[in-house]
């Protein structure tokens, strides 16, 4: 499809998208998520995490990346601090309970977050985010309110607080 001078990516390119809200380079519209992931990837690799697994987005166009872990992040990194959209594994070193704490709550973000450990309440109810699993992962489910805090949303949705959330209360008094 062509408007103008501009040419829009062709379906399945792993880049597509309606012109209307993904015209690369504008502000409404982020780099590409694979070349946003791999620099993500990089500034962390560049300032001394290891790679254990993947750790480069393949030649070609596409939306693939492989999955990835990365041990050593610290705080100086891109990744410690930002979301990763893609199948990137954030592993930090942590000396105790209390500093796993401090490392899982330093983050703009809350959505969700999972502690694996014998006694669950020596971190669970400390994360700051709006849904933790002990010994597994999170998952949604339609009677279970899903929602984040700070800059990953407020309020819930789904399950009787989801619908709360909808609701306009309004009192009646009656003498």
């Amino acid at each position: 499809m062509t408007e103008g001078k501009r040419s829009w990516p062709a379906p399945g390119d792993g880049r597509s998208a309606t012109p209307a809200t993904r015209r690369p380079g504008s502000a409404r519209c982020p780099p590409w998520p694979r070349a946003t992931l791999a620099d993500q990837v990089q500034d962390a690799v560049g300032k001394g995490a290891a790679v254990h697994l993947g750790g480069a987005a393949p030649d070609g166009p596409g939306a693939f990346y492989p999955a990835t872990v990365l041990s050593g992040v610290d705080a100086t990194m891109r990744a410690y601090h930002e979301e990763l959209f893609g199948p990137v594994a954030v592993l930090c070193h942590a000396s105790s309970a209390e500093e796993a704490v401090r490392i899982a709550n330093d983050s703009p973000y809350g959505l969700g977050g999972a502690v694996f450990c014998g006694d669950e309440s020596r971190a669970a109810d400390r994360l700051d985010t709006g849904m933790v699993g002990v010994n597994t992962t999170i998952r949604s489910a339609p009677d279970l309110p899903f929602g984040g805090v700070k800059n990953s949303g407020y309020g819930r949705e789904l399950g009787r607080f989801g619908l709360d959330e909808f609701a306009n209360r309004k009192p009646l008094r009656k003498p």
